[in-house]
């Protein structure tokens, strides 16, 4: 029999006899000053103790009541799911877009037609547009700062200093981006939008290789958390990289000993003028112009 409890004493005489016994007996008594040593690592097994928390609290058939719940808590049941289903509501409000029915991420990726992936930047919120997340991506960093070097051509007899992305007609008027008309009018623009959207298929087709090379990709991603999900798609894109190159597929090669090239600083004047070369509308225009001629009226000569 426990000498602290008694039938005629109630719950809180009895707490308090305890926590005097403890202080008296445990507290107060001079224990030598512990060794340093490395905190042992605990299995608290929060699978298990999920499962008993909505047991006994929020389960049809709960142990406790509300009452109870509230007293151990100090927050009614309701006002608790109330704050949850909130969080929960505004967590899949910023990472589901409009078509598609559960939170995701997404991925911005620049492909080749030899389903070579040359960038790639996961981890916005799916709720964001192409806009948005044109702003916070590295797709142009390299460029700005000249880590890369310059891949000028001629088309039509006018220069260009930048290579260029197709892209869809969201996307801003860079000069670095080949957009296809929404409305095309002409014979001419029309058949330019069929294959400005063709080629764009190839990032499409890189991704579905992708999955199928690598089915962690494909499958459900809420048990991860972020940086894990980036680690596994940069692998991923490594390796599909990697097996495009050993059979030979991939466009360019990669050169460990190829020089180094000027590097501009954030800021200074030759990174401003790369800025206004790229977000140049009248580029943009003037190159969309010269590829619509140079493939409408080059592939009727070749038919010619």
């Amino acid at each position: 029999m426990d000498p602290f409890e008694s039938s005629n004493d109630s719950d809180d005489d009895i707490f308090f006899r305890k926590m005097y016994h403890y202080y008296t007996t445990d507290l107060l008594q001079s224990d030598p000053a512990p060794l340093l040593t490395r905190r042992a690592m605990l299995n608290r097994n929060r699978e298990e103790g999920h499962e008993h928390l909505y047991r006994d609290y929020f389960a049809d058939n709960c142990v406790y009541g509300v009452k109870d719940f509230k007293r151990r808590f100090r927050l009614s049941r309701d006002v608790f799911l109330r704050i949850a289903n909130a969080l929960e509501s505004a967590w899949i409000g910023q990472y589901a877009s409009g078509h598609h029915g559960s939170p995701s991420l997404v991925l911005e990726a620049v492909a080749s037609q030899d389903l070579w992936i040359w960038h790639a930047f996961l981890g916005v919120a799916g709720s964001n547009n192409d806009i948005n997340i044109l702003d916070q991506s590295s797709i142009f960093d390299d460029l700005l700062n000249g880590k890369v070097l310059d891949a000028p051509f001629t088309v039509n007899g006018n220069e260009y200093k930048y290579g260029y992305y197709l892209t869809d007609g969201i996307y801003p008027q860079y000069s670095t981006f080949v957009k296809a008309f929404r409305h095309p009018v002409e014979k001419r623009d029309n058949f330019f939008k069929r294959r400005q959207e063709g080629a764009r298929k190839d990032v499409e087709r890189a991704f579905e290789v992708l999955k199928a090379k690598w089915h962690i990709v494909e499958y459900a991603a809420r048990p991860l958390d972020l940086e894990t999900l980036r680690y596994i798609m940069y692998a991923c894109i490594i390796m599909h990289n990697m097996v495009a190159e050993d059979k030979g597929r991939n466009i360019a090669h990669y050169i460990p000993t190829e020089p180094r090239h000027t590097q501009f600083q954030p800021g200074t004047a030759d990174y401003l003028h790369r800025i206004v070369d790229i977000q140049d509308a009248n580029k943009h225009r003037q190159l969309r112009e010269d590829l619509m001629d140079c493939i409408f009226y080059g592939n009727n000569n070749d038919n010619e």
